[in-house]
């Protein structure tokens, strides 16, 4: 009885917070709906091509993707010139599953085709998600916001003083400092007492030491978005299609290089349309489909290594062998902490910055009702692997025996505990993406090859011994009552959880290298693919064709930061500025 008075009480304070936030937004006078805040966002199904005084609309810049860069790039770019913006999901305003913290791990779990996030299986055996939605990954991530160091601002090549204009203007519109929750609150104090030091407070900066960082979460615990960028745009000169499916860019191939004149998108119908962007010098098609998805257009746009393009018939437009190769994702361990008594839902909130290469981080209190087993938790779960993710052709009866096992033996309170991460800084080890078939919808075929270079093993093991340390902190056996003996429990807890498809070896948990391998998840901060000196050049501009730019993650050669996604909205504005005023000089007025 009282399990169930739990479960109703957890389901009124969630009712609460919502209406309290519908109470606090209405309050401060905004109560339109997202349609009159957005006029420019339509259904693809909506669009024409021709102009109402006759002839067809074209575009100064189509950006492809409006995700984490494309966003605030569009609203950068709108304010001096025609944008069209095609985002292939719908958007986050109304999807209460991305909106609100709470419901995180939902989103995430969702497998069906309207889904903000898109599920897939990394070729190592990691699951992992893409977003499929307005905002990007923005709408289905953590919410952490940090900025990326001054050694990486300098090694990018980036003017600094435009980077330091760029993050602000995110930071103003979207970012929040966080509620400091208990379970940070023992994280940072741990890390501080381990030697993670100094205690550098709550800051956007990369400093080494432990630091509290921004998020896009609210007081209220509603999410805001890279989409909600686009409310700086100048609405008469942007268009954003959601639904907007594009199947790949045209190229006029009669000069001497191939020049991007437009891309072909479906409708969420099925139906074909054709976008163009403008004859005047300078228009340009803008792919920033993220670390997944651009290199992706570009193969099947033609623009790849010419062997496997002609593998799948797609006409060559440009032959690189670099595109889709050099992919990196950093990978990620996590171990989960069971308490004996409920905790607050927090996400990362808190990092250790060490000079070992590792970052640490931390998450607490998902699934605190009962029934909640039963249901998906997302990455910082130890049900990431759940059954229901895994593709149907891949559940024999042996991965549902073995599923079912592993359920039965995680303890109820693991599903009340805290998570404490530990991600590789700069992996060594490099995968590639290949496309699986021609069309843009499937997933194509990606491997990270997590710890085939033998130092990211090293790093891995270093970041296991912090994280030893943490769990024999004063602060950490303060707040959970524990001894100094829990630490191979909880390292066998761990290992034995259902997080990946990858062989265990449950016997093993005393050499930390097996233990890195084994338990390897990603927390989506892959990069590559697309990258600069490679695929693109410093302007970001596709090497071997005219018109064609890409502006996202796919570009890096290292993530940025902690976590990335403050570095990838400030490229969006920092490249829609950079642009406008190599155009038009100071008088862009930005």
């Amino acid at each position: 009885m009282a399990l169930n008075n739990h479960h109703h009480l957890s389901l009124s304070l969630f009712l609460l917070s919502f209406i309290l936030a519908t109470l606090i937004t209405s309050s401060q006078g905004d109560q339109r709906v997202w349609q009159d805040r957005y006029p420019f966002i339509q259904r693809a199904s909506l669009f024409s091509s021709s102009e109402s005084y006759g002839g067809e609309k074209e575009y100064d810049y189509i950006v492809v993707g409006g995700g984490t860069a494309g966003c605030p790039l569009a609203a950068t770019l709108s304010q001096n010139y025609s944008v069209l913006l095609l985002e292939r999901g719908g958007v986050p305003f109304a999807n209460i599953n991305v909106s609100f913290l709470s419901n995180f791990h939902i989103t995430l779990a969702d497998t069906s085709a309207s889904s903000a996030s898109q599920f897939f299986v990394s070729t190592d055996g990691v699951f992992n998600a893409r977003a499929r939605v307005l905002g990007g990954g923005t709408s289905i991530n953590a919410g952490f916001y940090t900025r990326a160091s001054t050694r990486y601002v300098k090694k990018a090549g980036w003017d600094a003083k435009l980077v330091n204009e760029s993050y602000p203007w995110v930071e103003k519109q979207i970012v929040h400092e966080p509620i400091f929750e208990p379970w940070q609150r023992v994280v940072r104090d741990s890390l501080v007492e381990v030697g993670i030091a100094p205690n550098n407070g709550f800051t956007y900066d990369h400093l080494y030491g432990t630091k509290v960082g921004g998020t896009i979460f609210d007081k209220y615990g509603r999410r805001h978005t890279a989409a909600e960028l686009l409310a700086s745009a100048n609405a008469k000169n942007l268009d954003v299609l959601i639904h907007a499916r594009v199947q790949k860019i045209i190229f006029d191939t009669t000069g001497l290089k191939p020049r991007a004149v437009g891309v072909h998108f479906k409708d969420e119908n099925g139906a074909q349309h054709v976008a163009h962007i403008s004859k005047r010098r300078r228009s340009e098609v803008i792919v920033a489909c993220g670390a997944i998805g651009s290199p992706q257009l570009l193969l099947l746009s033609g623009i790849g290594p010419k062997a496997d393009l002609e593998k799948l018939n797609i006409s060559v437009v440009h032959d690189n062998k670099f595109v889709g190769k050099h992919m990196s994702d950093n990978p990620l361990n996590s171990i989960f902490v069971p308490f004996n008594r409920p905790v607050n839902q927090s996400l990362i909130e808190t990092v250790g910055i060490t000079k070992k290469g590792v970052y640490i981080e931390a998450s607490s209190g998902f699934s605190q009702s009962p029934d909640s087993i039963h249901c998906h938790h997302g990455v910082a779960s130890a049900e990431i692997g759940q059954l229901s993710t895994i593709p149907p052709k891949r559940r024999t009866q042996e991965a549902i025996e073995a599923f079912k096992r592993n359920k039965k033996d995680l303890p109820h309170e693991a599903f009340h505990g805290g998570f404490i991460l530990e991600k590789i800084a700069y992996p060594k080890s490099k995968g590639q993406l290949v496309l699986n078939n021609t069309n843009v919808d499937d997933n194509p075929i990606v491997t990270f090859n997590y710890f085939s270079h033998p130092k990211d093993l090293r790093q891995c093991v270093k970041g296991i011994h912090i994280v030893k340390k943490l769990l024999r902190s004063k602060p950490f056996l303060n707040f959970t009552k524990g001894n100094k003996q829990t630490v191979e429990k909880l390292l066998n807890m761990s290992i034995t959880a259902n997080i990946n498809m990858i062989p265990r070896h449950t016997n093993d948990t005393k050499s930390l290298k097996q233990f890195c391998k084994d338990t390897v998840i990603s927390i989506w901060h892959y990069h590559g693919g697309c990258h600069v000196g490679h695929v693109v050049n410093k302007d970001y501009e596709v090497i071997g064709v005219h018109r064609l730019r890409v502006i996202d993650g796919s570009t890096f050669h290292e993530s940025p930061g902690t976590n990335p996604q403050a570095t990838v909205m400030m490229l969006g504005r920092y490249m829609g500025v950079k642009i406008l005023r190599d155009r038009l000089g100071r008088s862009a007025g930005l």
